[in-house]
């Protein structure tokens, strides 16, 4: 069984396109899961209508405390064997979760990476990818000096979900914080097929440009320390 998890915020103009792109990409048994933490621009309606007429759809509340509690609440919620974390704003190719699924026969495999095509709010392509614009890879220092873990275009299995959540309260991305955290439970895939498009309109929580470099700085000493507290955990465990 494949699970979809999505956080959603007042997303109305996108989210029909999206929810059609995933619902071609997953079987009887499979499940789209919203966490919805705002539907006050009319998008409620829409998602009442779309899970009553479709029941891979699930739609459950949100806590309502910003975009990577509401994806961890996503995460939490989800039944499948791989999990793949969507937006609610692009739009998925056909075929994206039968190739990801092939890498994960691998049983080492934890966590596939895909490409995906980076454009406007009209689709139209801006002639780059995500490969390209974030020199993805694997490799923890890589990974935690420019970040390549996009989530949209992320799938993992389930099973690291335990040792992998919850995400400390001031981790401020979910995708780099599990990225890095799975290269260290097993194998990493970055596939170079763009399987996605990635829609960038103005509005995105997540932006093309950087903050200060102190403050970038600050961001990753606390994410080093927090990962390193997390595996720390896990040994005391084992």
């Amino acid at each position: 069984m494949v699970s979809v998890a999505m956080a959603f915020y007042n997303g109305k103009t996108y989210i029909e396109e999206q929810i059609d792109s995933i619902l071609r990409n997953l079987k009887e048994k499979d499940e789209l899961v919203i966490s919805v933490d705002d539907a006050s621009d009319g998008s409620d309606q829409i998602l009442k209508k779309r899970a009553q007429a479709d029941m891979r759809i699930r739609v459950v509340k949100g806590p309502g405390n910003g975009v990577v509690p509401n994806f961890q609440n996503a995460l939490q919620h989800c039944r499948g064997d791989i999990i793949f974390i969507a937006d609610q704003d692009d739009v998925w190719k056909e075929k994206k979760v039968s190739k990801v699924l092939e890498v994960f026969q691998d049983p080492d495999v934890m966590c596939v990476v895909h490409n995906a095509e980076i454009v406007d709010g009209n689709l139209v392509p801006s002639g780059e990818t995500t490969f390209q614009w974030r020199e993805s890879g694997t490799g923890f220092w890589k990974n935690m000096k420019k970040n390549s873990y996009i989530g949209c275009c992320m799938a993992v299995r389930k099973e690291i979900l335990k040792k992998v959540l919850p995400i400390p309260e001031k981790v401020w991305i979910h995708d780099q914080w599990i990225g890095l955290l799975a290269e260290q439970l097993g194998t990493v895939v970055f596939l170079e097929e763009p399987l996605l498009l990635y829609r960038r309109h103005g509005e995105n929580v997540t932006e093309l440009t950087h903050g200060t470099i102190s403050s970038m700085i600050k961001k990753r000493w606390f994410m080093y320390r927090e990962i390193k507290k997390r595996i720390d955990q896990w040994k005391k465990q084992s």
